[in-house]
């Protein structure tokens, strides 16, 4: 009889069952634990650092947060500490991610086998704390290169499911080849996985059709972005045949062998809603508005070319025209290719994450897109010295770059045939090629040409500044463990506030900081952290304290057996916890 295979398919490395926790504040290094280690199960306290802008503090309505620190406890943190936790689980409607992509610089302390380990298993416990904070109908964007991407992929698979996979998209990351390689790579991979993909697939938003570059606003019509296309349409109808005087008194009558679109009556109506074009200089031809919002829209395909999204060099010129005379990133991403993974992934004031902020793309392009963000980066001078003063001046609006603008190429005048801009700027381009080449054509005929498919560059303002955001800085761990034994002790950081406030985060009660016995509250239970030891005195002041029906948690450094048996005799149902023993389920300390 043949033995059916049992099991699923499932990527396995080296240390999957293990744990991983910062070795060195700000660096990509990492030390292998057991999953029930206190330091890799801990939820730090988040420090607000500073405000920017018009803010009313990381957990109100305008939370744009950037927290400094490791990704993994940062998302720990934001899952668990109630105030955070309040306004952020569940709440996500998309994450893109740029992390490391384990190139022989990202864990350079590790042979080889082991370095995909590291980073398997740092993705892996990411994600798993992404999870809780994705709403519903989410997706997570996974932006990587060729090192990575295959096992990535599998790794997701087995954290959402494969069903939930939307697509693979691949980005022109560059123009331009690389002679020095056996083939030279062109692009990058952007993962993308949905909460459940059918109600992604339901909601998510198309883009623009390919004609939407022709799109501006040079009147500042409220009704937004447009174009002119021809009021004129084929063969001859006599109720389509009329003279329209222009605003400058010119009188215009259709085309040999073509009528207007509509009768007089229409065109009067078109004409009192302000929808007629007569050209930039009011000269020119009737011509019909049509607004951005009416064309038809694209679903996205999974070739993103330079030339719609942008490429590296670009994204590099951004970064060092806000920055002149510093070394951009070396894989720094344009504007234009978060604005396309936000505009097919979110909608305005929707919350989007990003947990390995980089020089900061994603916040500002959300930031300027009018969505709410939360990003994470690792190192403090990345911080200090790109991210803050980059969204510093997105909130000022003294960053000209990237999507605040959008430069787009219009006709002066009406093109012939229907030809687009884009065709006029080429077609001048190849008439002087023809030109140099050649003596057949004369002055008059090319000035003709060129007056006739004359276009020109046009700038519209995007964003002008507005918002804010709130820096914050993840809090010291509170513990520190024998590597020999195990054995697991408080850290010198373990006083006063600093342990307070973590031991609220940790135990998910909400701080109470004008509270001058307890610390916390939870529902009907209080929280009392003692730096020292718990004595009788102590029950009875917290007793004391307590309101009706209300029960106490007190967590102290030391517990007396009297103040246990005391606490029982006079709340019931209260408790008392020894720090670090009992603030783990029991197994994961000694």
């Amino acid at each position: 009889m043949q033995r059916k295979p049992r099991g699923r398919l499932e990527l396995t490395w080296m240390g999957k069952d293990s744990a991983l926790i910062p070795v060195e504040d700000g660096k990509y290094d990492y030390a292998w634990v057991d999953p029930s280690d206190p330091r890799a199960r801990e939820v730090k306290s988040i420090e607000v650092v500073e405000r920017v802008g018009e803010v009313d503090g990381p957990t109100g309505a305008n939370e744009n947060l950037l927290i400094i620190g490791d990704s993994g406890d940062a998302l720990r943190s934001l899952g668990t500490i109630p105030e955070y936790a309040d306004k952020y689980l569940g709440q996500v409607k998309l994450v893109y991610i740029d992390p490391p992509f384990n190139t022989e610089q990202t864990f350079e302390h590790y042979a080889d086998q082991l370095e995909h380990s590291i980073w398997l298993t740092m993705m892996r416990d990411r994600i798993r704390d992404i999870k809780p904070l994705l709403a519903e109908d989410a997706s997570v964007w996974v932006h990587l290169d060729d090192a990575e991407v295959h096992r990535m992929r599998v790794l997701m698979d087995e954290e959402f499911g494969a069903d939930n996979f939307v697509a693979q998209i691949e980005w022109q990351r560059r123009h331009s080849r690389s002679n020095d390689a056996a083939v030279s790579v062109s692009h990058d991979h952007l993962l993308v996985y949905a909460t459940n993909a059918a109600r992604f697939k339901g909601w998510r938003n198309k883009l623009p059709f390919s004609g939407a570059a022709g799109y501006s606003n040079p009147d500042g019509d409220s009704r937004g972005p447009w174009r002119s296309i021809s009021f004129t349409a084929p063969n001859v109808r006599p109720n389509l045949s009329y003279e329209i005087t222009s605003p400058s008194g010119l009188v215009f009558t259709p085309p040999a062998g073509r009528c207007w679109r509509t009768n007089a009556e229409s065109f009067s109506a078109l004409e009192a809603e302000q929808r007629i074009y007569w050209g930039s200089n009011g000269k020119g031809v009737p011509r019909v508005k049509q607004y951005l919002d009416e064309a038809p829209s694209i679903v996205p395909n999974t070739w993103w070319p330079h030339s719609e999204v942008g490429h590296n060099d670009e994204a590099k010129h951004e970064i060092m025209a806000m920055f002149p005379g510093v070394q951009p990133f070396a894989t720094p991403k344009p504007e234009r290719l978060l604005e396309r993974v936000l505009t097919i992934a979110s909608d305005p004031g929707d919350l989007v994450l990003d947990c390995f902020a980089g020089s900061g793309t994603t916040a500002s392009v959300a930031h300027k897109m009018g969505r709410r963000w939360v990003t994470v980066e690792l190192q403090e001078a990345t911080a200090g010295g790109f991210i803050i003063p980059r969204l510093s001046k997105v909130v000022a609006g003294h960053d000209p770059g990237g999507v605040t603008t959008r430069v787009e190429r219009v006709a002066t005048e009406e093109l012939p045939g229907g030809m687009t801009p884009e065709e006029a700027q080429k077609f001048n381009t190849y008439l002087s090629k023809v030109v140099k080449a050649t003596d057949g054509l004369d002055a008059e005929t090319i000035k003709a040409l060129r007056g006739a498919t004359k276009t020109r560059d046009e700038k519209t303002v995007l964003w002008e500044g507005g918002g804010g955001f709130t820096v914050a800085k993840m809090g010291p761990s509170m513990y520190e463990v024998d590597d020999e034994d195990g054995s697991v002790y408080l850290s010198p950081e373990a006083t006063n506030g600093a342990w307070s406030k973590a031991i609220a985060g940790q135990l998910k009660f909400t701080l109470t900081p004008d509270d001058p016995v307890f610390c916390g509250a939870r529902n009907r239970q209080r929280l009392a952290v003692i730096d020292g030891v718990a004595d009788q005195n102590v029950v009875r002041t917290v007793v004391e304290h307590l309101g009706e029906k209300e029960k106490a948690v007190i967590v102290a450094k030391g517990v007396l057996p009297e103040a246990a048996q005391l606490l029982q005799e006079l709340s019931p149902g209260s408790r008392v916890k020894k720090a670090p023993e009992d603030m783990f389920p029991k197994g994961t300390v000694n």
